[in-house]
């Protein structure tokens, strides 16, 4: 069975797509069968994923409106995984999944036809507690939260986890935190050393030592519809992600021994 991580953070801009697009082509360079879902209605990591979405002929939104079979919807990327791409067209399937008697299940049960296939499968959740993110959270075994270190970081991080808390307690008993991802992150700052400091003091079991710098790599690659792997595979984007998935890797292979 997959794993299946929500990557996840209400608050925008905090490179959520960035993680997500780059995280699964890392697992994909480590020989991992890997699936990234887009379910944001931006649509952003299909572009990024070097998608057009004007040519999309199946999306999530037919999916999630069972017009058609998530296998039938996959598309494989340059960048080694397959991707179930989006467009706008998915706020059409937000609105119909609030008329479903367990609409926060509805993604889970899609998902159960295909985990097996996968040993990684990756949501890219809009920037919102939005009906598409609880289903997200119900569907997932983990959350990946990425966190930019600014002054708001620790604000809406409390009320991610009381959400992610409050999904477990009552629909999803296995979901817990994969771990807080520091991004764009610049060493000479001295209010992102002070955060990335409380996140240390608060989570220090949960905060990954894999630290994602400020890089215009990782800015560059998206306009060109490639992971930063594939765009520049020295530059210290790149070599931060390889990072990051191999330490969620190993913390993976820990837990299963």
């Amino acid at each position: 069975m997959g794993k299946i991580i929500a990557i996840t953070n209400q608050k925008g801009g905090v490179g959520k797509t960035t993680t997500s697009i780059n995280l699964a082509a890392s697992f994909s360079t480590m020989k991992r069968n890997v699936m990234l879902i887009d379910l944001d209605p931006q649509g952003n990591a299909t572009t990024g994923s070097g998608i057009n979405k004007s040519q999309i002929q199946y999306s999530s939104n037919q999916v999630l409106c069972n017009e058609i079979s998530i296998k039938d919807a996959l598309i494989k990327t340059s960048g080694g995984f397959d991707l179930l791409a989006t467009s706008q067209e998915l706020i059409v399937a937000e609105m119909q999944l609030l008329q479903l008697p367990e609409r926060e299940k509805h993604l889970k049960t899609i998902l159960d036809s295909v985990a097996t296939n996968y040993d990684y499968i990756l949501i890219d959740c809009p920037p919102s507690l939005s009906i598409l993110t609880v289903n997200a959270l119900v569907a997932a075994d983990s959350v990946l939260i990425p966190i930019q270190c600014e002054y708001f970081a620790l604000e809406g991080l409390s009320g991610l986890l009381s959400t992610v808390e409050q999904i477990r307690n009552s629909i999803n008993p296995k979901l817990h935190i994969e771990g807080l991802l520091r991004t764009m992150y610049d060493g000479r700052n001295r209010l992102a050393l002070d955060v990335s400091s409380q996140l240390l003091a608060h989570f220090p079991e949960r905060v990954y030592r894999t630290v994602i710098p400020r890089n215009v790599r990782l800015a560059e690659a998206p306009s060109h519809g490639i992971p930063v792997l594939h765009y520049d595979e020295k530059s210290q984007g790149a070599l931060a992600y390889l990072a990051l998935a191999g330490e969620i890797l190993r913390r993976s292979e820990k837990i299963e021994v």
